[in-house]
Parts: C-alpha cells; sequence; structure tokens
C-alpha cells in the first residue's frame, strides 16, 4: 500500500546523504539479531553510528568498506545501549530480511541525495 502523499517541502526537509561503512559489529544487548556500523559521512558530517537490523545479508566481512545511503537528521536513538545517529535506508520484504540501498558506483562521501 503507498503511504500518504507528501508535498515537495516534507521531502526537502529529509537530509539522506551517502557515506562508507569504516566499522562493524554485533550488537550484543539487541532482541533481534542487529548490527553496530560506524558509517564516514565525510568532512562535514563525520562518522556516525547505527543499530540496524541487517544480519540476513550482512556481517563484518562484506558490509566493511561498503558505500550506503542513510537519513541523517532523525534525532538520536537509544537502541539496546547504542546511539543511533542516522538510520541505513534498505528495503524489507516479506520475511523481514533488509537488502540495502547502495550507490551503483563509488561516490564522495557525504553527497546529498535528491
Amino acid at each position: 500500500m503507498i503511504k500518504e502523499q507528501i508535498t515537495y517541502n516534507d521531502f526537502d526537509k529529509v537530509d539522506i546523504r551517502i557515506g562508507t561503512v569504516i566499522s562493524v559489529k554485533k550488537n550484543e544487548k539487541a532482541r533481534k539479531p542487529s548490527l553496530v556500523v560506524e558509517v564516514d559521512f565525510g568532512s562535514e558530517i563525520g562518522i556516525k553510528q547505527s543499530s540496524a537490523q541487517i544480519t540476513h545479508y550482512y556481517n563484518e566481512e562484506n558490509l566493511k568498506g561498503k558505500q550506503v545511503i542513510a537519513v541523517c537528521n532523525f534525532p538520536e536513538k537509544n537502541i539496546a545501549g547504542i546511539v543511533s545517529q542516522v538510520l541505513v535506508l534498505g528495503a524489507i520484504d516479506a520475511d523481514g530480511k533488509v537488502t540495502l540501498v547502495h550507490p551503483s558506483q563509488k561516490a564522495e562521501n557525504g553527497l546529498s541525495i535528491a
């Protein structure tokens, strides 16, 4: 089902950026299997972390160094003892498995998505 229609001004408030994953570890305190990822968004935003339920397809070996796309202007949220500062974007299938959204070619960290 499609969500409620929004205006361009609504969309323009969302700060979506490209960053590179620089570290990955398990969130041991999370109820559902989760990874804590640190993402480098370049000099303007810096390094931010997120706790994400992305363990079906991702781990430290295949996620470190990968570029991802994230919402960078949500308020911080405490998730099982981890301060989540950004929301890494992905497609969620019917079983809850997440496929991350990423650029099709390498891009500069911190670039805005429009």
